[in-house]
């Protein structure tokens, strides 16, 4: 706080206007959860509170701890919620598929199965300086299988800090680190989806109308099981230029760099509001949690409004690299 203090009396001694840090990103907490805003402007919110189901969907399909809203500079809607094909789908978020624990199989993603789930716990941090704010939660994943009740498997510290609008595009870094609290290890099964970070994307966007590609140069068609260091996603929006998307970048000390993708092929979900991709650390090889150690796996994405090059997304990589 005092060097927030500091930095706006420099400005005001040098007499620059209240426009010139009018666009820092500011921390606004509320009863479902912590916006991300640039002056009157939600970039995103960081949902604390389980979102409610429609009726008569199964009530384990409630859930915290997740990003919903994602918008884009202009203010474009990107992501979206329990869609009716897939209710558990949040947003952006990135629970584990097929673990293994103490020789259980336990879903933290398919949370309609009732045997695991991911939450918001607690708020560890939160902070706000003139070039980004930040926030560090915990979330809990729940083994719902466990002999004696529910028991804690993971404890994941999340990471979100956002960086200032800067034109049309903004920065978004997404940090998780895990650990078992068991004495014995969590087993990440090779699947096709889990942990990572997924997008479910707006549901203006198909096949038809928004476009994927990779670092390796593969479109929609073929991204699906290949490696990347970075994916470009982008459709149509009512932004004046047509078009919104996000660069997601993975950071080369992850796990399985350039690391495995999960990209819902065109006929996916009938053909219709079909965008779905992850980065999956776990796609081709299991993931062993040992008992008193920490891993950690970077992620930015950079949203923006118009349209982001292949060459501009490996100078935003490179420079994501060197962090």
């Amino acid at each position: 706080m005092e060097f927030k203090r500091l930095f706006f009396q420099s400005l005001l001694i040098l007499g620059l206007p209240a426009s010139a840090f009018s666009q820092q990103v500011q921390l606004q907490e509320t009863p479902s959860g912590i916006d991300f805003k640039s002056g009157k402007h939600l970039l995103l919110t960081y949902q604390t509170a389980a979102a409610g189901v429609p009726g008569g969907v199964k009530p384990e399909f409630k859930k915290s701890g997740f990003i919903h809203p994602l918008n884009s500079p202009s203010g474009q809607k990107l992501t979206r919620i329990q869609p009716p094909d897939h209710y558990h789908h949040y947003g952006i978020w990135g629970p584990w598929t097929k673990t293994t624990i103490q020789g259980r199989e336990v879903d933290f993603w398919n949370l309609g199965d009732g045997k695991g789930r991911v939450d918001f716990d607690r708020i560890i941090s939160k902070q706000e300086n003139p070039e980004f704010a930040e926030l560090v939660v915990r979330q809990k994943h729940m083994d719902l299988l466990a002999p004696n009740g529910p028991q804690l498997a993971i404890e994941e510290d999340l990471g979100i800090r956002v960086w200032n609008k800067k034109n049309n595009r903004y920065m978004v870094d997404y940090t998780t680190t895990i650990s078992t609290p068991l004495a014995s290890s969590v087993m990440l099964d090779a699947y096709r989806y889990g942990g990572g970070i997924g997008f479910r994307a707006t549901e203006r966007w198909d096949h038809t109308n928004s476009t994927v590609l990779t670092s390796e140069g593969h479109d929609r068609k073929a991204a699906d099981g290949s490696f990347a260091k970075w994916v470009i996603i982008e459709g149509v929006s009512s932004d004046a230029s047509g078009k919104s998307g996000i660069l997601f970048l993975s950071h080369p000390q992850n796990r399985s760099h350039p690391e495995p993708m999960r990209v819902w092929p065109e006929d996916a979900n009938e053909g219709k509001e079909n965008v779905f991709i992850e980065f999956c650390p776990i796609r081709h090889e299991s993931w062993e949690i040992l008992p008193g150690k920490k891993y950690t796996l970077n992620y930015r994405m950079v949203v923006f409004d118009g349209s982001l090059t292949a060459g501009e997304a490996e100078a935003y990589w490179k420079a994501f690299s060197k962090n």
